[in-house]
């Protein structure tokens, strides 16, 4: 089961972070067709948030078609997002640690190492288009 948590400085809305967050464990494999999502109860208890907030999250994964709510049972996984590549994950992720690792060694924080990988990949991103 997935534990959501928030970044108050990410300038994401708390809902979005949740939804991201679901999309990420989908495309991971982390979360499969059949998983039950955290109840609503347990993400604001986990989270102190509204209650809003999550069912919010959860009704705009349901439109996506990614879970669906079983009324007093609890929401579940649909469908996921994973594709061939999950299979190379596992080594990508050792080499994404070792340089997570690199980059503290260097002296980079978190907000740095996060600016310097978004930069990277959208300039990355950018080239494969041009």
């Amino acid at each position: 089961m997935i534990e959501f948590y928030l970044d108050g400085r990410s300038g994401v809305s708390p809902y979005l972070q949740l939804v991201q967050q679901v999309r990420h464990a989908l495309r991971l494999g982390l979360l499969r067709e059949g998983d039950q999502l955290p109840t609503v109860k347990d993400v604001v208890a986990q989270l102190a948030i509204n209650p809003n907030t999550v069912l919010k999250a959860y009704r705009e994964l349901e439109h996506e078609g990614l879970v669906a709510a079983r009324p007093g049972v609890g929401t579940f996984v649909t469908r996921t997002l994973t594709d061939a590549s999950l299979a190379a994950h596992g080594r990508l992720r050792q080499d994404l640690r070792r340089w997570l690792t690199k980059a503290r060694l260097a002296g980079l924080d978190d907000e740095s190492i996060e600016a310097l990988f978004m930069t990277t990949f959208r300039t990355a991103a950018q080239e494969d288009i041009a």
